[in-house]
C-alpha cells in the first residue's frame, strides 16, 4: 500500500484519537500503589504483576482477565498485581486475542508485560514473561490499577 492511500486512513485514526481522549482506568491509592513497588515476595501466594509501561494506543483500554474472570481494563503507564495460589492460571487481553498460560509458586514474584499492538484499524496486545529486571522497571513507571478481583 502507497503512502498515499495511507494518508486518509492515519488521519481518520488520528482524529478518533484526538476525539476519544487517553482511556482512563479506576486508579488504587497512593499508599497501595507504593506498596506494590516494594516487590516483597509474600510466601502465602505467587504474586503476579500485569504491567503496561506504554503509551502507544493511549486511547485504548485492554480488557483483562486471569483464569476467566475479567480483573479490569489497563490504559496507558498501568499495571495490576494479583497474588494467586500456586499452579495453571491463565492470563487474556483483548478477549481470546492473547492469551498466556502462567504455571505459579507461592513466594515467587512474575512479571508480564502487556505489550500494545497497533494494526491499521485496531489496535492489540501480546501478554509476555519478562526477566524481574526488565519487570520492576516497567512496573515503576507504571500506576497501580483496582482490580475487580
Amino acid at each position: 500500500m502507497n503512502s498515499v492511500k495511507l494518508l486518509p486512513k492515519l488521519s481518520l485514526l488520528l482524529a478518533i484519537i484526538l476525539v476519544t481522549g487517553c482511556a482512563s482506568v479506576k486508579k488504587a491509592s497512593v499508599d497501595r500503589d507504593s506498596a506494590a513497588k516494594l516487590f516483597k515476595p509474600n510466601a502465602e501466594v505467587a504474586q503476579v504483576y500485569v504491567y503496561r509501561n506504554e503509551t502507544l494506543g493511549a486511547a485504548l483500554s485492554m480488557p483483562v482477565t486471569v483464569n476467566g474472570k475479567l480483573a479490569g481494563t489497563t490504559g496507558p503507564k498501568s499495571f495490576f498485581k494479583f497474588d494467586l495460589p500456586s499452579g495453571k492460571h491463565t492470563l487474556t487481553s483483548q478477549g481470546d486475542k492473547s492469551t498466556l498460560d502462567l504455571t505459579t509458586q507461592k513466594g515467587e514474584i512474575y512479571y508480564v508485560w502487556q505489550e500494545v499492538k497497533m494494526g491499521v484499524m485496531s489496535g492489540g496486545s501480546k501478554l509476555q514473561v519478562v526477566d524481574k529486571a526488565k519487570g520492576q522497571k516497567g512496573v515503576l513507571q507504571c500506576e497501580l490499577i483496582d482490580s475487580a478481583l
